[in-house]
């Protein structure tokens, strides 16, 4: 098997707050191979949200190391931090974090516009991906002209429209209702299809269910790690088949 994606060795986490040491992670090791839809669950306090601070290089570790695609993320600057959150990774919120006032295309191109990507490739890559989550014929509406299942499929394009080797997914079911999320399910399972690698923290297991493999949390350390068949969230057609557009 080729080398890991992520690799996470003996990392710990520990928050100083006043006197107080708190200690979110205690030992993790994880190895994300590429291609894999990994699910972290976990209570609150488990540390799952810390952990996945750390694989989106907004927190360094206390201790132990992280490799991701071959570098070593404690050796990086801060622009070479930048560098890895904007080109290597794409973030996907429950919350969205939509621009309100902007329409969907340019809520996509907004990783581009860091990147210093021309206002024409900009244009073609956004509509791309779009069309790529089925909302090729939205392109001009704004988030309020949005239900909350295509305004966090606009957030997942935009998470795409770089080309990420790995989509970090956090509670991104959360502000949905059940059969939204799993339609936004649906849609993550299709593009592990196609090779992209997805972490997804959530706390339902009825989310989890639909990843190839789920990663327990508790009290700072991994409880357990298994790999399972995946339940199909929607097996019928594609979501750019369904919305007119295409794959």
């Amino acid at each position: 098997m080729s080398e890991p994606l992520i690799q996470v060795h003996d990392v710990k986490k520990v928050y100083q707050t006043g006197d107080v040491e708190v200690h979110a992670l205690r030992g993790v090791s994880i190895d994300i191979h590429r291609g894999e839809f990994v699910a972290i669950m976990g209570s609150s306090g488990s540390g799952k949200s810390t952990l996945m601070n750390l694989l989106g290089c907004l927190d360094r570790p206390t201790a132990g190391s992280y490799v991701l695609a071959g570098r070593e993320v404690a050796k990086m600057d801060r622009n070479e931090l930048a560098e890895v959150r904007n080109e290597v990774l794409g973030f996907v919120f429950q919350s969205f974090n939509l621009l309100a006032r902007t329409s969907a295309l340019e809520n996509v191109e907004l990783p581009l516009v860091y990147r210093g990507v021309g206002a024409g490739e900009r244009h073609r890559r956004a509509k791309v991906a779009l069309e790529r989550v089925g909302l090729g014929e939205r392109l001009d509406h704004t988030p309020a002209q949005l239900s909350g299942g295509q305004q966090q499929r606009v957030a997942i394009a935009r998470a795409l429209v770089g080309d990420p080797k790995v989509i970090l997914a956090d509670e991104p079911t959360g502000n949905l209702d059940s059969k939204t999320s799993i339609e936004v399910m649906a849609l993550f399972q299709e593009l592990g299809t196609q090779g992209i690698t997805i972490v997804l923290v959530t706390h339902e297991p009825d989310i989890a269910e639909r990843a190839s493999r789920v990663i327990v949390v508790k009290d700072g350390v991994v409880v357990s790690d298994t790999r399972q068949e995946p339940k199909p969230a929607r097996p019928e057609a594609s979501y750019a088949e369904r919305e007119g557009g295409y794959r």
